[in-house]
């Protein structure tokens, strides 16, 4: 069953990244790749316009620090 998400679901999102891209470092994916990464994800239900380079960052850094727990 997925859920639905959305731009606040910050932990959620980074939690799908880390399970879909286990061979990615977070820090070199680029913002315009992470939003369409995101976009991609099952589930995700956020408009693309509604991104911002500060949320891109605060979901970037939450997957970062998934793969360094």
């Amino acid at each position: 069953m997925s859920i639905s998400m959305n731009w606040d679901d910050i932990e959620v999102i980074a939690e799908d990244l880390a399970a879909s891209y286990p061979e990615l470092d977070p820090l070199s994916v680029s913002f315009p790749r992470l939003l369409r990464m995101i976009i991609e994800l099952e589930g995700f239900a956020g408009l693309p316009g509604a991104a911002n380079e500060h949320r891109l960052e605060e979901i970037q850094m939450a997957w970062y620090e998934l793969n360094e727990a």
